[in-house]
């Protein structure tokens, strides 16, 4: 199995984190793809190497995109390849997780109109306005859709993510 995250500087740290670790520790292999190779950095500090940029992405490689929020989306919403890399997720139906201002790449490429969705509150009517239907919980599944709004909703939107992939729970050390 392989995952993509997508992000670029200035992500929310966690939201990238937590998902790289816990699909490298559940044996996914994972890249993280950027609009440059180097190193991106999030809002407080935490860094990841990028292993490709959207150009050198073939979306047919991979089983699930990962999109974290912080100020990454506002960028990465801009870029056509992103959102084809997107767009053909969707259309494949294959997952598509989005957390915090994820969902905003989702507005940009089109896909959200009749969906259920939530994603951070300030922008809940930038999805209603996409024709996205928003729910103000912690994480919602419609269909190969997983969006959650913020960094204490991520238990929630890594337990979807392990049941839609059907990746077995971690077995913690005290247990």
């Amino acid at each position: 199995m392989k995952a993509l995250i997508i992000s670029a500087d200035l992500f929310e740290d966690s939201e990238l984190q937590i998902p790289y670790q816990y699909l490298q520790e559940s044996g996914v292999s994972v890249d993280i793809a950027s609009l440059e190779k180097g190193t991106i950095c999030g809002k407080h500090g935490w860094c990841a190497d990028t292993t490709v940029t959207p150009d050198e992405v073939d979306p047919t490689q991979y089983d699930i995109v990962i999109l974290p929020g912080g100020k990454a989306p506002a960028v990465l919403r801009k870029d056509p390849k992103v959102l084809q890399i997107v767009q053909h997720f969707f259309e494949q139906r294959k997952p598509i997780a989005a957390i915090c201002h994820g969902p905003q790449i989702l507005i940009s490429a089109g896909l959200l109109k009749g969906r259920i969705v939530t994603g951070y509150k300030s922008i809940a009517e930038e999805l209603k306005n996409a024709g996205a239907i928003y729910r103000d919980e912690e994480v919602v599944v419609d269909k190969n859709l997983i969006t959650s709004r913020q960094p204490s909703d991520l238990k929630a939107f890594m337990e979807a993510i392990r049941e839609y992939l059907d990746i077995k729970p971690h077995k913690k050390s005290n247990e």
